[in-house]
């Protein structure tokens, strides 16, 4: 739960027919989460490591502030800024940017929000809630960085829920604008003259949600241009992601999971794979939850596959203050060489086990 300043500026706003003045609301809020990671076969030598992680903990470090206006009738006018930090360094996220997270105003009423700016995106909002480890140092994102990273710059989205329903979009005219490197600064700004296709990216949403039970699906592609990372380098390239997700509460305890089906068209040839996750988290005891998941990659015409285990016990000390503990192990096949933690590295075909405990406070 987020600790808000509210700021209630009371700013002189324009007067309304009735005499009242407009208020503006402002909220900063924050959230910091650092630890320890050991982990295995982190190189063809089979060598350890112990280190801090940059990415994330349990939960990526964050300060941002976010605000709202009333303008009547039911409508107002919002907006988001919201830095990535690393926790080891004091650096900040996503490429370097200022506010990496997000960056957008928009309109907000009983019809929908409609945002513009840097934003996360339809594939992100999918799994927010059938994902139960989110963003963990070990998780599916470990399998597919972009999850965890799925925003868009130069964006223009709508999300709605009406009852019961969410529908959801976004349609960005350049991706990424940060060359600075990994999955969240791909080189990729668009907006080229007589190219509209260049580093487009459009995400949809469509889902079903309640607190007993929901399902989603979303769509995702992205194109490339001349320089832009992952083998998108023209805007001939393209990759996809279509996912279907769902959970479902059995008293306490909350089961989710869901399946990302990919595929790439990159200079580098066809590439389409599967990722399938399956996770329970239930709370153990009043102050302590106990989250697990298991999940599989399947490489399509390759022996390239990964399976992972994740288990993460959370102890909160108080309603903004958590201590917690991770342990995983990841299965490497063939050519595989994807890393238990996020960001890591691991040798070709080793299998991985890492142990994790850190802390993490919101504010």
């Amino acid at each position: 739960m987020k600790n808000t300043i509210r700021c209630a500026l009371a700013l002189l706003a324009a007067t309304t027919a009735s005499g009242a003045m407009a208020q503006s609301t402002v909220t900063v809020y924050g959230l910091l989460d650092t630890g320890l990671a050991h982990m295995t076969n982190t190189n063809a030598a089979g060598d350890a490591v112990t280190k801090m992680p940059s990415l994330t903990g349990s939960f990526p470090s964050r300060l941002g502030f976010r605000g709202a206006e009333d303008l009547g009738d039911g409508l107002q006018a919002v907006f988001t800024l919201e830095s990535g930090l690393a926790m080891d360094t004091g650096s900040m996220g996503q490429g370097n940017r200022l506010f990496g997270r997000q960056a957008s105003v928009g309109l907000k009423g009983r019809y929908g929000t409609l945002t513009l700016g840097r934003q996360i995106n339809m594939t992100y909002i999918a799994l927010t809630k059938s994902d139960v480890l989110g963003p963990n140092l070990f998780s599916i994102n470990s399998i597919d960085p972009y999850l965890p990273n799925a925003r868009s710059d130069n964006a223009i989205g709508y999300l709605g829920y009406f009852n019961d329903v969410v529908v959801g979009a976004t349609y960005s005219t350049g991706r990424d604008g940060s060359a600075a490197g990994g999955p969240s600064a791909t080189n990729c700004p668009g907006e080229v003259p007589g190219n509209a296709k260049a580093c487009r990216q459009i995400t949809g949403l469509l889902g079903y949600e309640t607190k007993a039970y929901g399902l989603n699906a979303s769509y995702d592609i992205m194109y490339g241009n001349v320089g832009a990372a992952n083998g998108l380098t023209s805007s001939d390239n393209s990759d996809r992601r279509v996912t279907v997700n769902g959970y479902f509460m059995a008293g306490a305890a909350k089961l989710a999971g869901g399946v990302v089906e990919r595929t790439t068209h990159a200079a580098t040839g066809l590439t389409e794979s599967d990722l399938y996750y399956f996770g329970v988290s239930y709370p153990v005891a009043p102050q302590a939850t106990l989250d697990a998941q298991v999940a599989k990659r399947d490489v399509k015409h390759s022996d390239a596959d990964a399976t992972m285990l994740v288990a993460r016990l959370s102890y909160y000390l108080s309603k903004r203050t958590a201590v917690y503990g991770s342990v995983g192990h990841m299965k490497n096949s063939g050519l595989s060489a994807i890393a238990l933690d996020a960001g890591g590295t691991v040798g070709v075909g080793r299998s991985q086990n890492g142990v994790m405990a850190g802390l993490r406070h919101t504010f």
